[in-house]
């Protein structure tokens, strides 16, 4: 009787173990699906969304934008202390003029800088 007992336990773990199992594939293969797909376009973003964090973590658009600002100039330096206070200037201007889309902000604020 506890073979039998114990026969019936081993099928429930095994059954669970490999629902789990399956259920953590498919969950894995979902995953480069959903991050493929978030793409941005940079000109749409307001500064609005820029300083409310809307769509991401504002610092990472600081750090595109300066890249592909730096990139337009053939310019391969990075200051990290002026990006910082770039991004500081950006965001305090941003504040001020929420519909203005941030490309025109960085535009503004910077193109005569540089």
């Amino acid at each position: 009787m506890l073979a039998r007992i114990g026969g019936k336990t081993r099928k429930k773990i095994g059954f669970a173990s490999a629902a789990s199992a399956a259920g953590l594939l498919l969950a894995l293969q979902a995953i480069p699906a959903a991050r493929a797909q978030v793409t941005l376009d940079v000109a749409k973003i307001t500064c609005g969304q820029y300083t409310g964090h809307k769509i991401t973590n504002s610092q990472n658009i600081a750090i595109w934008l300066s890249g592909y600002h730096h990139g337009k100039r053939g310019d391969p330096t990075l200051d990290t202390q002026r990006l910082l206070a770039d991004a500081k200037k950006l965001r305090d201007y941003c504040f001020k003029n929420s519909q203005t889309p941030v490309m025109e902000a960085v535009e503004k604020l910077f193109e005569t800088d540089r």
